[in-house]
């Protein structure tokens, strides 16, 4: 079983986009979000591959590829692009999604899908990984199917976050959006963020980070007064993501 810290498998894989010989490499230095999905064909898959695609200018803008999987055939995804490309141009929005972002990939064709789909046939990767649900079975073969799992796995190829979805419910991506901003800000400021919180938001100062180091750090703080009088709900002004930290903390 995979922990949040431990080290990600590397695996070679066929794709859409062709073979993968090294997971690891592929990813590079940036951050990677390997998704799977039960079956090509499907509705809800249809959906969410679709919102993917139409948020991946703004992950690739964060220095994040994202990867898809499920136990189809290369073959399959290539003829399923069809149909989310047509989904996403023609249908969306038009069964309760909001559109934020849409006109900025409403352009899509099999030629510039933007990332690549997985096919794990032989279901050696869902195996490997954890991602077979045995109460979805394929109504065919009767073989267990994919649930909807999700992986963060970070520059230094470490697991950061990882979330399994019944196969009936659709992952929103804007929500994995917000995640990885606030994991990055974790990494880059030592900041927690709050319930609710969304990009340029106030943010919470660690409680590993000590009173002088916090007083080096954030120019100002706003320590919230609670009767335990402990002084730890210290709120401060978001930085911008990647940008230096003395300049914005000057």
């Amino acid at each position: 079983m995979l922990l949040l810290g431990n080290q990600f498998p590397d695996f070679s894989a066929d794709t859409s986009f062709g073979r993968i010989e090294s997971f690891h490499n592929w990813i590079g230095e940036n951050w990677a979000i390997l998704f799977s999905h039960p079956s090509d064909f499907t509705p809800v898959c249809t959906t969410e591959l679709a919102r993917a695609a139409q948020l991946s200018t703004e992950f690739a803008s964060r220095n994040t590829k994202l990867i898809a999987l499920s136990c189809n055939s290369v073959q399959s995804h290539l003829s399923w692009l069809n149909d989310i490309i047509e989904y996403n141009n023609k249908y969306y929005g038009k069964i309760g999604q909001k559109q934020h972002f849409k006109d900025a990939e409403n352009n899509l064709n099999v030629d510039n899908f933007p990332f690549p789909i997985i096919a794990d046939e032989n279901r050696h990767l869902a195996t490997k990984l954890g991602m077979l649900d045995p109460l979805n079975l394929d109504s065919i073969s009767g073989i267990p199917l994919t649930v909807r799992a999700v992986f963060f796995i970070d520059p230094q190829k470490r697991l950061r976050l990882s979330i399994l979805y019944p196969a009936s419910t659709g992952r929103n991506f804007d929500e994995l959006l917000r995640v990885l901003d606030s994991m990055r800000l974790s990494d880059e400021y030592m900041l927690a963020t709050p319930e609710g919180w969304n990009n340029g938001s106030p943010c919470m100062i660690e409680p590993k980070v000590g009173s002088e180091e916090a007083n080096k750090l954030y120019s100002s703080i706003n320590t919230l007064q609670l009767p335990s009088g402990k002084g730890y709900m210290r709120v401060v002004d978001q930085p911008l993501i990647n940008e230096n930290k003395k300049e914005e903390n000057k």
